[in-house]
């Protein structure tokens, strides 16, 4: 049967780094309300296991069901992974996949994710024969129904451009960190634009720590008794830009949240585009 797309949330809670909190933040982030959840199977960075921990939990208390989630993980190639290997290194990079996605659903506790996406290219300029072969067989993921949707992540516009023009399959998302001394990655935005892809942006905060800190970005959050932040996750959604939190903070957790109800007027938001752009 084929699995119909969940539509995404309209904010992804990041569980990298988090070590032996994954689990309890995991399952904080789903109480306060977070119905996106982004993991990946490279135990370098993400502890995947804890994530399904922390599902199991607000599954077992009646928070949610799995259907009520939308869950993303990621197939990340052997030079960004430590010695934890979720797939055979000798194997083909097809069967790495199938490997890293099996052992991925077997972590999460689910039958199929959301989301699967490429952790990033396998060269930092051009969309390469190795990552043509590991795309196709995410394809053969999607056809399978273990995944519904399938994305790539640390890309530029070359590497769409070239991924595009070489497979039919287009990715539903792409997942990059968001400068606003680039202009918040609009050359990349505008080729999503163009060919209704999602674009998912981390780093938000801590990649843009000047925008928090500009005079301009702190009028408009205390004339909304808002914080800063919450008012970049806000500028974030207005330009079409679905935003990724890592916060271990409750409160904080709640105010990302809250974000998305503050009001910004397209000049606003036009003038936070251009600040550091």
């Amino acid at each position: 049967m084929t699995r119909h797309p969940l539509p995404p949330p309209t904010f992804l809670y990041g569980t990298a780094w988090k070590e032996e909190r994954t689990a309890a933040l995991t399952e904080v982030a789903v109480r306060a309300g977070f119905r996106g959840i982004d993991t990946a199977n490279q135990r370098r960075h993400y502890f995947e296991a804890g994530v399904g921990e922390g599902l199991a939990a607000v599954y077992q208390a009646g928070v949610v069901q799995r259907e009520d989630l939308f869950l993303q993980t990621k197939f990340t190639y052997r030079n960004g992974q430590d010695d934890r290997l979720p797939y055979d290194p000798a194997a083909r990079p097809a069967i790495q996949v199938a490997q890293s996605l099996a052992n991925s659903l077997e972590h999460l506790e689910t039958e199929y994710v959301d989301s699967f996406v490429l952790h990033g290219p396998s060269s930092g300029r051009d969309w390469t024969d190795l990552d043509a072969e590991v795309w196709e067989a995410m394809g053969k993921e999607r056809d399978a129904n273990r995944t519904r949707m399938l994305g790539v992540s640390n890309v530029s516009l070359r590497h769409l451009q070239q991924l595009v023009a070489a497979h039919s399959e287009r990715p539903s998302f792409v997942q990059n960190r968001c400068y606003a001394r680039l202009g918040w990655d609009r050359d990349v935005r505008g080729f999503c634009a163009e060919h209704d892809i999602i674009y998912q942006g981390f780093s938000l905060l801590t990649a843009n720590v000047e925008v928090l800190r500009h005079q301009f970005v702190g009028q408009l959050a205390a004339r909304a008794h808002a914080t800063p932040a919450q008012v970049v996750f806000n500028f974030a959604r207005a330009i079409a830009i679905l935003p990724l939190t890592g916060t271990s903070n409750l409160e904080h957790m709640k105010q990302d949240l809250a974000a998305l109800d503050l009001s910004l007027t397209p000049t606003e938001v036009s003038s936070i585009e251009q600040m550091a752009g």
